[in-house]
């Protein structure tokens, strides 16, 4: 990107004025009373609580914050008290003197921002007393993309943007993305272009992960290789039309402060502004983001990251393991690095399966897992014949331990990801139990399955314009208006006859738009087939998803795991014996949800968590169920393409362990029913245990199989004895049938 800049001799000049006015600015009032450390017992007092390894990070350099040490990486084990330690780090400095306004606090989200300066304020004023208004100067802690805004508002002068710049946010932006692509002809393609998402997706690849456009579609996207030159000359106009509307993205947040960070002259000053930056959770960072840290405090001098290279899973994002491990040699000499392993969370012997699991990962660092909280009870290890049995066991599992007193939303269920739990919400809406998913939309109200349900819905019918209307904007080139023509029309002929056939007449002779010519004969088709019935169920399903595949690929990016959301909703349509079950089952009284997260059913009930394992990431449950630990779940199937994706799968297993206080249960179902069968088929293959659990780790477990089967007593010697009397040549009898 090409970023217009002052001239030198007006940026100097502006950055030195800059400089002078904050080295002029006054300090707080109280500064001074508060540059003398506190004494050593009141210092032992609030820091008392703190282990050993914490304190060792808290109190690193704090003696001379105002001429801060080399960097420390502190490597935060699940559990270990990370965000208590970091906060603990902050609030020191600022007792030992440090200006709170020279202090630069970034997290990942507004939340946690929010948060850790509520636990400074708090612990800072514990040792104060008097002179706790001083924590109220962290003035500078929030996300790396509201830090970078703010910033970019000050420096707008100097970098040639307009101080008055507006944010687009990823919805507009990629609507920005679709009337540039539309502009430069690329919607009219005879091939189909990738859509607007897919192609915004690709864009922020390339500007978070600092790859080209070339390794970014053969790794990520290779499906759209082949439109690469186009997609170059697409995301060119996107920025100039970005430049001329005086808009920025999200990611340019990160990417202007990245190049403003690598001018030496605002180098310098923004380095001046901060004694000390802290970053937590460094090991969900991007190169980009890497590369802002290094430039602020290139000698690492008051730098301070904490994170943990083993809950390192989003590489999907553009996150990457390596900004954690390469850290402390990015420094001469190398950084500080202080490793917290005790652990506050889970019993020891779910501690010491976790802990085996990740020490099977190719690089790491190296730390072992410990707690004073024993237990006689190891994680289970539960192998069940099927997907149905697996939630059967789950409920059945979430009921018992309701019974003896342990509340709903202690408990959680996680997967690796959101259409793994598809059987088990259907499970749990027949049984009534109330539960709230986060990691996206509830199964039945995905975008795609919806779109899938919508078809099968007008084809029940054909007067739902709601359904009808979603249906007709499927194709390409067909919008609102003509969507509405289409329902008009259908309409109109309704009283003809049987809505079904007039249905499919008026869309036969309904003249399309140019653009939709190519795809309508084959719609008209479909739906003529079900409106008339001419395909039993459930194979009518088949004949839906496999319409509607290229219309996914071209309509979503992640297209591929949206597809397996579609074919485990054509396994569920296997079980109901009529496509109007099918929809009544599926429609009445379904689970509320929101984009985010599925609502609480009522503020006073209790719930069941499921989760995705990303979505879980930070979170802790007393009883914790892992769905699918079977290869092809877990790790991915589309997750095993180098040693660095497995590496990463593995540490998405860790993160669903560490997640449990008390019992941890991984579900392992033998068999998967083949998709493309008739109802009631039963072709299935068989699945295996997880790689991450070889067999060398299995003493670490519980292992059995659910249902448990009851051992046949043996016979009783009356018995026998009977048997004996009643002795019967049953081999004489065979030969005989031959005679």
């Amino acid at each position: 990107m090409d970023i217009q800049y002052a001239s030198p001799s007006s940026l100097h000049l502006s950055v030195r004025n800059h400089v002078l006015s904050v080295a002029d600015s006054p300090p707080p009032s109280d500064t001074s009373a508060a540059s003398g450390s506190p004494d050593s017992a009141d210092s032992a007092s609030w820091l008392a609580k703190l282990n050993d390894a914490q304190r060792e990070a808290v109190e690193y350099g704090a003696d001379t914050p105002n001429a801060p040490l080399g960097a420390l990486l502190v490597i935060a084990g699940a559990g270990s008290g990370k965000t208590n330690t970091l906060a603990h780090r902050v609030a020191n400095l600022v007792v030992k003197g440090a200006d709170p306004r020279r202090i630069l606090l970034l997290t990942f989200s507004r939340r946690a921002a929010l948060e850790m300066t509520r636990r400074v304020t708090r612990i800072a004023g514990a040792a104060l007393g008097a002179r706790a208004a001083l924590a109220q100067g962290l003035t500078w802690s929030g996300t790396f993309h509201s830090v970078g805004a703010r910033l970019l508002r000050e420096y707008a002068d100097l970098i040639g943007l307009a101080p008055a710049f507006t944010i687009n946010d990823r919805e507009d932006s990629a609507d920005l993305m679709n009337l540039v692509r539309h502009e430069l002809g690329l919607s009219a393609k005879e091939r189909r272009f990738p859509a607007k998402g897919t192609c915004f997706a690709i864009y922020s690849r390339v500007v978070n992960t600092g790859a080209s456009l070339t390794h970014v579609l053969d790794t990520a996207f290779p499906w759209c290789r082949e439109w690469e030159n186009d997609l170059r000359r697409l995301f060119a106009s996107y920025v100039d039309a970005k430049q001329k509307q005086s808009v920025l993205d999200y990611d340019d947040l990160l990417l202007y402060w990245s190049h403003m960070a690598v001018e030496p002259a605002i180098a310098a000053d923004l380095s001046a502004r901060f004694d000390h930056v802290l970053v937590d959770e460094y090991q969900d960072t991007n190169r980009l983001q890497a590369s802002i840290l290094l430039a602020l405090k290139p000698d690492g001098r008051g730098l301070t990251v904490v994170g943990d290279d083993a809950q390192s899973i989003y590489s999907f994002r553009g996150a990457t393991v390596r900004n954690i491990l390469d850290f402390p040699a990015q420094f001469d000499p190398p950084a500080r690095q202080i490793t917290l392993e005790r652990n506050y969370r889970s019993t020891a012997p779910i501690l010491a399966a976790s802990n085996a699991v990740i020490e099977l990962a190719s690089e790491r660092y190296t730390k072992n897992l410990w707690t004073d909280k024993a237990s006689a009870q190891r994680p289970r290890l539960v192998t069940v014949a099927d997907e149905a049995d697996q939630a059967r066991y789950i409920v059945e599992q979430v009921l018992e331990a309701r019974e003896e007193g342990m509340t709903l939303k202690s408990q959680a269920v996680l997967f690796r990801a959101a259409h793994h739990s598809a059987a088990l919400e259907i499970e749990l809406t027949r049984r009534n139990i109330p539960f709230v998913k986060f990691g996206g939309l509830k199964f039945l109200d995905s975008v795609h399955v919806k779109d899938v349900l919508a078809v099968l819905r007008w084809a029940e019918n054909p007067r739902d314009r709601v359904a009808g209307f979603r249906v007709v904007q499927l194709l390409p080139g067909v919008g609102p208006a003509t969507a509405a023509k289409v329902l008009d029309e259908i309409a109109a002929r309704a009283g003809a006859g049987n809505p079904a056939d007039t249905a499919g007449g008026a869309l036969a002779a309904f003249t399309a738009p140019a653009r939709a010519q190519e795809d309508w004969h084959p719609f008209v088709k479909l739906m003529s087939s079900v409106y008339g019935r001419q395909t039993p169920w459930p194979s009518e399903f088949e004949m839906v998803r496999r319409w509607y595949e290229p219309h996914l690929e071209r309509n979503h990016e992640d297209a591929a795991i949206r597809h397996a959301d579609v074919l485990q909703m054509e396994s569920i349509a296997g079980t109901y014996p009529s496509r109007e079950r099918f929809l009544t089952e599926l429609t009445l009284d379904p689970p509320d949800a929101t984009s985010g997260e599925s609502g609480v059913p009522l503020l006073d009930e209790d719930y069941l968590i499921l989760s995705t394992i990303h979505s879980a990431k930070g979170q802790e449950w007393r009883n914790v169920f892992v769905l699918n630990g079977v290869d092809g779940c877990i790790p991915s199937d589309l997750g095993t393409g180098s040693e660095e994706d497995i590496d990463e799968e593995r540490r998405l297993l860790y993160v669903a362990m560490t997640r449990a206080k008390e019992d941890l249960h991984i579900v392992v179902p033998q068999r998967f029913y083949v998709h493309n069968q008739t109802h009631m088929g039963d072709r299935h293959v068989w699945a295996s245990r997880t790689r991450f659990i070889p067999a060398h780790l299995m003493p670490l477990f519980d292992a059995y199989a659910w249902p448990r089967v009851a051992i046949p007593s043996a016979p009783t010697a009356t018995g026998l004895a009977a048997a004996a009397r009643a002795k019967i040549e049953i081999g004489a009898k065979l030969r005989k049938m031959w005679d």
